[in-house]
């Protein structure tokens, strides 16, 4: 990040700092991914200990937000929003990044395990403030992989951080850790038991595994990266399978990750619907339907309950060969690029089916009311 968006950023913190310090009644609508969700619950939390009355919600697209409110003051968080009054966008860095500053700007102290994830979810480098107040604090990074359970078997076979061939299949997970020596038991594999050098062949069995093969692009032997030498802390002991939760709860349980980023006691529902949402989104990648076009691969999902913004990044971190890659299910896309900036293309490929889109940066969601096929065509077209 340059020096000049860092300041803008920064400019930016503080000026929303002092816009919620003097609003009566504060509305938060965060989007839906692990990155806002969690930006938006280090406000709400900085917003508590002021006493400053508040609402927050998740909305897929900006439409889905659009309601009546008594607030003086509507903050976007995740994307910019030109009907909120003020937007973290989180086009130049992570939401969180922007949002613990606005909370120190509050004079507030934020939960650093929660700012922490959300970076971790939003996938970009951890070279801002909210790492460097982890370095500070001495939060420490441990051999191994990062799961939100104890049970490796468990935590592995549901884990959307990678896609491995054992992905999504308890039963497969558990073979493969059994090469390793590392039989389960009525619980699984118990994380907290191993030590440091097993922990560290777990991790080389998940990183051969997600990306050892000559199939898998050359990003992916970055993106499994988010997996591995996980920071400890937050609720479910590695910072890393916080994130991959909190993503999660933010594509299919709003309710359940807003619960559990305001420090709530959510965390049995939040690890039940994070294993609802891998199977399904695992399954979705191994079934697809691929096709690859010049500068585009897509992947069609079998069944309408594809989360696909989480199939869109698997495939593309881990299955897709160009820059672009779209997934599609019945009346729903999502899309991934690697440097492409999707807001202008998405917005195109929308109008032309009468649907509506969303983009920050390198990623974006659509919803059409047209044959799956025609939005292929219109996205195609527009890219």
């Amino acid at each position: 990040m340059s020096a000049t968006a860092r300041s803008e950023d920064d400019a930016a913190a503080g000026e929303l700092a002092d816009r919620l310090r003097e609003a009566d009644f504060v509305r938060l609508v965060g989007a839906a991914t692990g990155d806002a969700l969690a930006a938006s619950g280090v406000l709400a939390r900085a917003l508590t200990e002021l006493d400053s009355p508040f609402q927050i919600s998740l909305a897929a697209l900006p439409t889905d937000a659009e309601r009546a409110t008594d607030a003086d003051l509507t903050v976007a968080v995740g994307r910019a929003d030109p009907t909120a009054d003020s937007s973290i966008s989180a086009a130049a860095r992570p939401a969180s990044e922007t949002a613990f500053e606005v909370a120190r700007g509050l004079g507030t102290e934020p939960d650093l395990a929660l700012a922490l994830a959300g970076v971790v979810a939003d996938g970009r480098a951890l070279d801002g403030p909210v790492a460097a107040a982890a370095a500070d604090a001495g939060v420490e990074r441990r051999p191994g992989v990062a799961v939100p359970t104890t049970d490796l078997v468990d935590g592995l076979a549901h884990s959307t951080l990678v896609h491995a061939p054992f992905s999504g299949d308890t039963d497969a997970t558990a073979a493969a850790l059994a090469d390793l020596g590392l039989e389960p038991g009525e619980d699984g594999v118990d994380a907290s038991a191993l030590d440091a050098d097993d922990r560290r062949r777990v991790a080389s069995l998940v990183a051969l595994r997600a990306a050892g093969d000559d199939a898998v692009p050359p990003r992916g032997g970055h993106a499994v990266e988010r997996a591995l030498r996980p920071f400890a802390g937050g609720p479910f002991g590695t910072i890393g399978g916080y994130a991959d939760v909190l993503d999660a709860l933010a594509r299919d349980e709003p309710g359940t990750g807003v619960a559990l980023a305001l420090g709530h006691d959510a965390e049995a529902a939040a690890l039940d619907a994070w294993r609802s949402h891998a199977r399904r989104a695992h399954a979705a990648v191994s079934d697809a339907t691929t096709g690859r076009y010049d500068g585009l691969f897509v992947a069609r999902a079998e069944t309408d309950d594809a989360p696909v913004e989480t199939m869109a990044r698997l495939v593309h971190d881990y299955r897709s060969p160009e820059p672009v890659t779209l997934a599609v299910t019945d009346g729903a896309a999502a899309v991934v690029a690697d440097e492409r900036d999707l807001e202008a293309v998405l917005a195109t490929a929308a109008n032309g089916v009468d649907g509506t889109a969303a983009a920050t940066g390198t990623t974006g969601r659509v919803r059409f009311d047209v044959e799956t096929g025609a939005f292929i065509t219109a996205f195609r077209e527009a890219l």
